[in-house]
């Protein structure tokens, strides 16, 4: 493969046009001059050295020396190759949920903007471990499998909407069993998940999930988003604009709080930490440190090198071709002129 490390140089390029158009203004210039002075073939009698064919020639390795300088500063990158990279580090599963409750504002600007900010936060601590996301909310979906391209990870994280699951509800033990099943069944250890959610399960056992997961050697650390006073659930029409809030059958205002006890068992059953993000950013340092301090596994990750610079060629060539334009005469060659290889012998 080849690129161009500084892309922005080319544009000097343009120069060259430019500099070919004021070379052949010249030249045309010169040649009405010369027709106003006196008869061509008196002239070129008066200058039997010249030789316009060798100007051209002059300029030319010229305008080939500026081009190849202009090439060769942009930096030409040439040659990759793949490596194997032998890396340690942990599996992270971010159980994210999308259900309609963590749309609530009683968490500014709301639960999943702010778990959200908390994902990538955590992203930007990790150094080689691999990290997976699966969202959930009556449903669960792998939304990105385990990898080390933190970069991907955070462009799926800015795509996670509420609407993303048309089934809603808060089935947390089947989001416990997706990651499960994400995870390499022959690890026994060096794997972890990270619950972030408001806590309201109405769908299944997640206790019994996790404690299940914890049995594969997966330890399982919760977030609770959202305050113990809670807060209504916005309601929005298709345009994204906020038009109500969420009721009951009898239309008073649904209240939806966050379940600290439930996720506190859910930690404990899966010999991790609880973490509460009320109204105020939470200490993560805490979880990371969990994290950094679990035994690594190895794993190999394929990895392109750096590409090698190139541009000492360029600018080699381009001096070359500046020396040899500088002592390329413009004049005949006497010594080839003084052959009078096809006049006739008298």
């Amino acid at each position: 493969m080849v690129r161009l490390e500084y892309t922005y140089i080319i544009y000097a390029l343009f120069v060259i046009p430019l500099f070919i158009a004021i070379y052949l203004i010249a030249r045309v210039s010169r040649r009405r001059n010369l027709d106003k002075f006196g008869d061509k073939t008196l002239i070129y009698m008066l200058f039997p050295d010249a030789s316009p064919r060798k100007q051209w020639i002059k300029f030319s390795i010229l305008m080939l020396a500026v081009f190849v300088l202009i090439l060769g500063t942009s930096n030409p990158q040439i040659g990759t190759k793949m490596e194997k990279v032998e890396r340690k580090g942990v599996d992270v599963m971010i159980l994210l949920d999308v259900s309609r409750s963590m749309k609530c504002e009683d968490v500014k600007p709301n639960r999943l903007e702010r778990a959200k900010q908390y994902v990538s936060r955590l992203i930007d601590k990790m150094m080689n471990d691999r990290i997976g996301i699966v969202v959930f909310a009556g449903d669960s979906y792998l939304q990105l499998p385990m990898t080390t391209d933190y970069s991907a990870a955070k462009l799926f994280l800015g795509a996670i909407d509420c609407d993303m699951i048309p089934t809603q509800g808060t089935a947390i033990g089947q989001a416990i069993d997706m990651g499960l099943k994400s995870f390499r069944e022959e690890d026994q250890k060096y794997k972890t998940m990270i619950i972030i959610t408001d806590g309201e399960n109405h769908e299944d056992d997640a206790f019994g999930s996790a404690k299940s997961a914890a049995g594969s050697g997966v330890i399982i650390h919760t977030i609770g988003m959202g305050t113990t006073d809670g807060g209504p659930i916005p309601v929005f029409n298709n345009n994204g604009n906020k038009v109500g809030y969420l009721t009951d059958n009898e239309g008073n205002t649904v209240v939806t709080k966050a379940d600290r006890a439930l996720l506190q068992q859910i930690a404990s059953a899966g010999n991790g930490k609880f973490i509460h993000a009320g109204g105020s950013d939470p200490d993560l340092s805490a979880l990371l440190d969990e994290i950094s301090g679990m035994e690594k596994k190895k794993y190999e990750s394929k990895m392109f090198t750096e590409y090698e610079d190139r541009f000492q060629i360029f600018i080699a060539l381009a001096l070359i071709l500046m020396t040899a334009e500088l002592f390329f005469s413009d004049k005949k060659n006497k010594m080839l002129t003084g052959w009078k290889l096809f006049e006739e012998k008298k």
